[in-house]
């Protein structure tokens, strides 16, 4: 065969082979604007390219076939498409929509009630994905926040586990927690509600920090944390994620997603948790750790109508049977009764909330919801049964002007009732106090304007006025400004507002009701004011392909008139309430790292603060708060054999405890907290498409708030009902603690999905 035939038959060769092969072409932008240097990449190939300053891509000589095309960007999630090149189809455009990560350009609605970027938005708002919560699985919101830096899950009963959740500080009173934008945990359910939100149920967490009453009403002083709930249209078809650990507890979380007809969706999910080993390794003959039986049940419905109106309905149920206190204790034998002390709480709850966007041309919702929570509990001999009943109803109108003014007017109607068997819903008659249930009014209207100057400066200006039943009429102004840089990589927020709080001990602070101190009320409590401003800055930086840093720092000041203030030092058998005869100050800086380098995430924070108060010129820090607070969560994928890490954890500085100190007796308990840290550690396997193996261990440092305590952390276990208890020993006291109780243990869990 001559030079030349070989020659023709390699030509025919290479003609044939570059027939069976293909082009892939495309643009990168993040729904705005073109991305240029974002990596694009098929898997299981050696085709890899980067975008250019146009945000174009392109492959060239792509074999036949099914191909996963995938993007990796700094600062933003990777998205992957599936496409097939063949004879009928040589080329393929394929283009790409980033969504940037937690600190870039989420959507946010709960810092001006309207849906706006996260840059956007005159108020810094933090935004905290599911992602973010699986890298430290837990059963609750209320565990889930504790790597949230400067939110802090406080736990309030060494016996029962009851806590609230701390914002910079502030008690969980000033907290207000919401669910997709409703007020539903408040009063009674903010010391028992909480626990009972799984952590299943999360699309996303948003956290205020600072007061937003002039929105959301009053008790929206120190915070507010919208709990986003997952979408009918995102949730997978069918999900399940059960885990278990080596303290006996097992979390079981399902959910399906089914339609009825064309137009309605729904959601149904289940989560039970179940922790029923007594354990005391600390060896004084109570609980270390909490049971509990609880159930969830959760229902949402997405009714579709014209040009995407909303209009979605939510139900809840939660009971839980919780218990804490001595080994031997018995329901049905020792429940209420003062011969073995025991902590029972019954909680059974539902709320019903929805939303629906009038058929007009304006933009006009109208929001509402309804719950109850039934509470009957005993704390040794000592019964607290309480009913709370609230109704909410709120109708906003958001109106442009131009292109400078953005107005939100809106109205609000919240009636509370509430009814117990103390004498706080007692009639005054001493001598023949009959049930007076009280009955609370709190109608309500609001404005703001958001004025955008120019493309660089945003003014945000408003006003609520609310009128309560019981106290009178409440005004709380606002001011927000936001200036950016023209890439918006430098944001700069300033605002000052005011708060107003009213109330209620025996619903919101636990220490009222357990151990055998005395609760003493000096005075009728008078409602709270506060003043707050807080300046924000957020810097972006991008170093070309490899690296993201993010940056979010702020500082605080909040100042209290008339702070309700709860005196453990006067009486070591006493709890003292009045209205402090000064002022309280809560104030400091926090700041918030966000890292991103090719497979490595990191998300960390510090906050440092000093929460004091002031009286007859004497200054006193703040009980059970630290002055020094960090986070952290660090991630690594190991893409190609789908394996993530995941190491989160948190460290707290010393806090003044309320000790029983005298001038007779010294208490053998530390006065301060060391410092302390819980640390976790967590991997995660995919295996295919449908399944995650993860486990791990939490609390890898083993600590607890006993260990290397010569007293016991409840005081005089031996004499729980302070029967035969003197002046110079300690009383029983569940109030004496800090953080959880609970040690280093395993855990292991499954989770499996059909999309």
């Amino acid at each position: 065969m001559t030079k030349i035939s070989y020659l023709v038959i390699l030509i025919l060769l290479t003609l044939n082979v570059s027939s069976q092969n293909g082009s892939i072409t495309g643009k990168v932008t993040d729904g705005k604007e073109l991305l240029d240097f974002v990596t694009v990449f098929i898997e299981n190939s050696s085709f890899g390219t980067t975008t250019d300053i146009e945000g174009n891509f392109n492959f060239v000589n792509v074999p036949f076939g099914t191909h996963t095309i995938g993007t990796s960007f700094s600062g933003y999630e990777s998205v992957y498409k599936q496409i097939t090149l063949s004879k009928e189809k040589p080329t393929v455009k394929l283009d790409f929509v980033l969504r940037g990560l937690v600190s870039m350009d989420e959507v946010v609605i709960t810092g001006t009630m309207k849906t706006v970027s996260k840059l956007e938005s005159p108020v810094p708002v933090e935004v905290y994905t599911s992602k973010f919560f699986k890298a430290n699985p837990t059963p609750s919101v209320y565990e889930a926040l504790q790597n949230v830096n400067g939110v802090r899950p406080q736990v309030n009963c060494a016996v029962c586990g009851t806590g609230d959740i701390h914002i910079n500080g502030l008690e969980g009173a000033y907290t207000m927690i919401l669910i997709d934008g409703m007020p539903i945990v408040s009063g009674l359910s903010t010391v028992y509600g909480l626990s009972g939100i799984p952590q299943s149920l999360i699309e996303r967490v948003e956290i205020v920090k600072g007061p937003a009453s002039t929105l959301y009403g009053s008790e929206a002083v120190g915070g507010l944390i919208n709990v986003i709930t997952k979408k009918t249209t995102n949730a997978p078809n069918l999900s399940a994620d059960v885990f278990g650990t080596s303290w006996s507890e097992i979390n079981t979380d399902m959910s399906a997603k089914f339609n009825l007809g064309k137009k309605v969706e729904s959601l149904l999910g289940i989560n039970y948790f179940n922790a029923n080993k007594r354990i005391d390794h600390n060896n004084d003959n109570f609980t270390d750790l909490v049971i509990q039986d609880r159930i969830s049940i959760f229902n949402k419905w997405n009714i579709k109508r014209k040009s995407n109106r909303v209009f979605s309905l939510v139900g809840r149920y939660v009971y839980e049977d919780r218990f804490g206190g001595d080994l031997n204790w018995s329901a049905k034998e020792h429940r209420g009764g003062n011969v073995v002390y025991g902590e029972s709480i019954y909680t059974s709850r539902w709320e019903f909330f929805g939303t629906y966007e009038l058929p007009v041309k304006e933009k006009m919702m109208l929001m509402f919801s309804a719950n109850e929570h039934d509470h009957n509990s005993v704390y040794g001999d000592v019964k607290y049964i309480a009913d709370q009943k609230i109704g909410f109803g709120q109708f906003t109108w958001n109106k442009e002007i131009g292109k400078k003014h953005d107005f939100l007017l809106g109205t609000a109607l919240r009636y509370t009732y509430y009814d117990d068997n103390t004498p706080a819903t007692a009639t005054s008659d001493s001598l023949n106090p009959l049930n007076n249930p009280a009955h609370t009014y709190l109608p309500g209207v609001f404005i703001q304007d958001e004025v955008s100057l120019n493309d660089y400066n945003k003014l945000l200006l408003g006003m609520r006025y609310d009128y309560n039943s019981i106290h009178g009429s409440i005004y709380t102004p606002r001011i927000n400004y936001k200036w950016n840089s023209r890439n918006k990589k430098n944001i700069l927020r300033f605002g000052l507002g005011t708060g107003y709080r009213v109330a209620n001990v025996f619903t919101e602070d636990h220490a009222a009701l357990t151990g055998s101190r005395e609760v003493v009320f000096l005075s009728d409590l008078n409602p709270e004011t506060s003043c707050n401003t807080n300046v924000n800055y957020v810097k972006k930086i991008l170093i070309k392909n490899d690296l993201f840093i993010g940056i979010d720092a702020s500082v605080f000041y909040t100042y209290f008139s008339n702070k309700i203030v709860a005196n453990y030092d006067a009486d070591p058998r006493k709890i003292i309430y009045d209205n402090l005869d000064g002022y309280a100050v809560s104030n400091g800086a926090s700041v918030n790292f966000e890292i991103a380098y090719k497979a490595f995430k990191l998300l960390s924070g510090v906050t440092l603060m000093d929460v004091y108060s002031v009286q007859n010129g004497l200054r006193e820090r703040q009980k059970l708060t630290e002055k020094f607070t960090g986070t952290w969560t660090a991630t690594y994928d190991f893409k190609k054999i789908g394996l993530n890490i995941s190491y989160t954890g948190s460290i707290y500085g010393p806090m003044e405890l309320p000790t029983q100190n005298s001038e007779e007796f010294n208490d053998p308990r530390p006065s301060k907290s060391p410092w302390w840290s819980i640390q976790n550690i967590q991997l995660t396997k995919k295996i295919g498409v449908k399944f995650e193996l993860y486990g791990g261990v939490k609390n890898l440092l083993n600590w607890t708030p006993w260990r290397g305590m010569k007293a016991s952390l409840l005081g005089n276990t031996s004499d729980p009902f302070n029967q035969n208890t003197t002046g110079d020993v300690l009383v029983f006291d569940p109030a004496y603690v800090y953080g959880p109780n609970q040690g280093i243990r395993g855990f292991f869990g499954l989770r499996y999905t059909i999309n």
